[in-house]
């Protein structure tokens, strides 16, 4: 029994010392540019449950790609809101220090 104990427990530091996946993410926010604010869904492709403006901050949660579409399951301040569609965030890399803005609409540009 003590042996298994061991076992347990080396196993569960070494899970503990395996970063999240989503921590690459870094600080992301909506970057749409079509101007229009972005769909939270969901599903990919489900229902709307509400929209996000450009520039709003999101968590990455999860991620799921579809034939050629990237999806994020996102959170916002701790809320889990639901699915976007990933080409329309834009990362910071963890240690990046560039600050960039949304987009513009591409009848502003």
């Amino acid at each position: 029994m003590t042996s298994f104990l061991r076992v347990f427990a080396v196993l569960a530091c070494l899970v503990a010392s395996i970063p999240s996946a989503f921590a690459a993410y870094g600080e992301c926010y909506v970057d749409d540019p079509t101007g229009t604010p972005l769909n939270v869904r969901t599903a990919p492709n489900g229902t709307i449950l509400t929209t996000l403006a450009n520039g709003s901050i999101v968590e990455v949660v999860d991620e799921m790609k579809i034939g050629q579409k990237h999806w994020l399951f996102v959170a916002r301040q701790g809320e889990r809101l639901g699915w976007i569609f990933g080409a329309y965030v834009v990362c910071k890399q963890p240690g990046e220090t560039r600050e960039a803005g949304p987009s513009q609409p591409a009848e502003q540009r």
